[in-house]
């Protein structure tokens, strides 16, 4: 065993012997190469089934960086380009002002829609057509492209229909036939989970409760889409739905799927540095921080301010979770877990140690 696997490990059973955590995965890619597989805890506390590297995670919205790949394999492919207007491939979609939205600002969250429109609740999520009609329909908040807000659920439909009316294919179906069998993860990377497969899964559990507080009459998204809840990730429904804004996954897997975005297996070397370029730099009009984008993620590595750590381009996951990967050093990391928690303490420090001990000049 490497002693950056031991390192690992030893902080993983460290947090589940104290019972800071339950059940975790880390693995990370260095140049292509698995250099950390650690897992530690228990899957389902019900049984007691423990944690294996196969263990599939829903790990909430860590899973964009699956649907980003996509939409820049759609480009790929010649299917669409960055630039094409959405309303090219889905002609109702520029109802109210929204005829110059373009593929870019999909992925630079800036089309003006951060929330699911009016009447379109966790329950809806498994009905495409439902949320796309209503999508198509709804107002932008800013005319596209102007404003930046994190587009919690509505991302993963607009790139889904998208990719759906360039390809004729929904997203499940592309993440399969242009991900998984050509990188030989099948069964490690979903959108839409099996009913075959469901006994595998993780089962999630709430952590401590948030704070009460007073309801913000400001706020853009509605409860459910910024507050995961275990119900919602344990949910047969859900699971088994096609909901490319959210993903099930092993950190194994998800981490070899970034380490062959890295090395070119998935995208030439001029989408790479799409990948890292700022696209869109700007104040979030959702939660009011600094964000600076990539086409299709954030940039910086968690806890650490985006020009710090510039070539880093990953998504966290509402409870915890954490995947990312780094041009400049080659890192590839992705952390899974069942305890859902109101802060990224665990996916910080592990990635503290990652770089640390990979780039220690970092």
């Amino acid at each position: 065993m490497s002693s950056l696997q031991q390192k690992v490990q030893g902080v993983l059973d460290e947090l589940v012997g104290t019972g800071a955590e339950t059940g975790l995965q880390v693995a990370v890619y260095h140049h292509g190469v698995l250099v950390v597989d650690a897992v530690a805890g228990v899957a389902d506390r019900r049984t007691g089934r423990s944690v294996t590297p196969e263990t599939p995670f829903f790990s909430f919205s860590a899973g964009k960086v699956i649907t980003s790949l996509i939409a820049h394999l759609l480009v790929r492919t010649g299917a669409v380009s960055y630039d094409t207007p959405v309303v090219d491939l889905w002609q109702e979609f520029g109802a109210h002002g929204k005829t110059t939205a373009t593929l870019r600002d999909v992925m630079t969250h800036a089309v003006g829609l951060p929330a699911m429109p009016r009447g379109i609740g966790p329950a809806d999520l498994a009905d495409w057509s439902r949320v796309c009609t209503a999508i198509a329909d709804a107002e932008p908040l800013w005319p596209p492209g102007t404003e930046t807000g994190y587009h919690s659920y509505t991302y993963g439909f607009l790139v889904g229909e998208i990719a759906r009316r360039a390809t004729g294919k929904p997203m499940r179906r592309l993440l399969h036939d242009w991900v998984t069998v050509p990188l030989g993860i099948d069964g490690d990377l979903y959108f839409t989970v099996p009913h075959i497969e469901l006994a595998r899964l993780a089962r999630l559990e709430d952590g401590a409760p948030l704070p009460l507080a007073a309801p913000d009459g400001d706020a853009l998204l509605a409860p459910w889409e910024t507050q995961p809840t275990a119900a919602m990730g344990n949910s047969h429904e859900i699971l088994q739905a096609d909901i490319p804004s959210v993903g099930t996954f092993t950190a194994r897997g998800i981490a070899a799927m970034n380490a062959a975005v890295l090395d070119g297996r998935l995208i030439d070397s001029d989408q790479l540095k799409a990948v890292t370029a700022v696209a869109f730099e700007g104040t979030d009009q959702v939660f009011g921080n600094h964000a600076r984008l990539a086409l299709g993620y954030p940039l910086g590595r968690l806890g650490t301010r985006p020009d710090e750590s510039p070539t880093t381009f990953g998504w966290v996951g509402g409870g915890g979770s954490y995947v990312y990967a780094d041009t400049a050093t080659g890192i590839s990391f992705a952390m899974t877990k069942t305890r859902l928690t109101p802060h990224f303490n665990t996916a910080q420090r592990l990635a503290d140690l990652i770089t640390a001990e990979i780039n220690p000049r970092a």
